[in-house]
């Protein structure tokens, strides 16, 4: 029965920037940081817990999977969710990740994710799916023309909107937003184009126009965003996410469920964690085990707080 703090990892970006110290991270002096993995089990990355320096990958292979991940928790020999916070301060490159019919024969992991926009600078925007009459023919001659872009559909940001990319769905975030994403485990991401961009050392990075063209779907045109309903803002077959708020001075029960662990973020504002606890501000998040009992927030400033659970 815990209440854990997580040690984010910090990840170097080419379009990174600095926006994600307004959040509560320390950054390393001069280095662009784009994403800050919050909570992870992969080979390459872990997430700690700060109360007991035990790894999300070690407890989630113990004794206590369930009473920690709860009952929902699928089999497997990694957690399956990655969350993150992006700081695109320059656009990222125009991508997709491998739907899962199409991953193990490209060699890479399905990726299902979502974004939820935490920031954004006046006419930021972003590009996901395809514009109507897109097809691979015409995605091919953009390529060879070196306007691909054109191809992508375009919608600008506001904080508190949310995009579901499911695997398959081209996209690039532009810049300007800061993000909350959830996702599947996954690292994969084929690159169609990456706008002539350079390292410091002259170098451009690599491209994956053959596995991205066999992953696109191509009858993905002009999504739309994510319309919640209620608190509920989406269930998909890797993760659930809801969205509720808090005024100065009211009261938010959860209550108790052995379904599944809780992570909560505070995209807004401050809650304060039971009367004269710890308060929890912008940009915090909390990983709450299954078998938790009730847990009371009180609203300190007007907040909105961010859940992800299993479905």
């Amino acid at each position: 029965m815990a209440i854990w703090k997580l040690q984010p990892l910090m990840q170097e970006r080419i379009w990174g920037g600095r926006n994600l110290e307004k959040l509560g991270r320390v950054l390393t002096e001069g280095k662009k940081i784009g994403e800050s993995w919050e909570l992870v089990d992969r080979q390459e990355a872990q997430s700690v817990v700060e109360e007991t320096r035990q790894t999300i990958g070690s407890l989630w292979s113990g004794a206590d999977r369930e009473k920690i991940f709860g009952r929902k928790a699928p089999e497997g020999g990694h957690f399956p969710i990655l969350i993150k916070l992006l700081d695109a301060e320059d656009k990222l490159s125009l991508q997709v990740h491998p739907p899962a019919e199409k991953a193990k024969e490209l060699g890479g992991e399905p990726k299902t994710e979502m974004w939820f926009f935490l920031e954004t600078k006046p006419g930021a925007e972003i590009y996901v799916g395809l514009r109507k009459g897109v097809g691979k023919g015409e995605f091919e001659k953009a390529l060879k023309e070196g306007k691909v872009s054109e191809c992508f559909h375009r919608l600008k940001t506001e904080p508190g909107q949310a995009m579901f990319l499911p695997s398959g769905r081209v996209h690039a975030i532009g810049a300007g937003n800061v993000i909350l994403e959830i996702q599947q485990n996954s690292d994969t991401t084929y690159r169609v184009d990456d706008w002539g961009r350079k390292d410091g050392k002259g170098n451009s990075r690599e491209l994956h126009v053959r596995e991205a063209l066999n992953s696109i779907r191509w009858d993905d045109v002009e999504p739309t965003w994510i319309q919640p309903r209620g608190e509920r803002v989406l269930v998909c077959d890797f993760f659930k996410v809801t969205r509720w708020w808090l005024m100065p001075g009211e009261v938010r029960e959860l209550v108790p469920d052995a379904g599944s662990f809780r992570y909560l973020f505070v995209a807004e504002g401050k809650v304060r964690e039971e009367e004269g606890g710890e308060d929890w501000l912008k940009g915090s998040g909390r990983f709450v085990t299954a078998d938790h009992p009730s847990l009371i927030l009180h609203g300190v400033e007007e907040s909105t707080v961010v859940q992800v659970e299993f479905p």
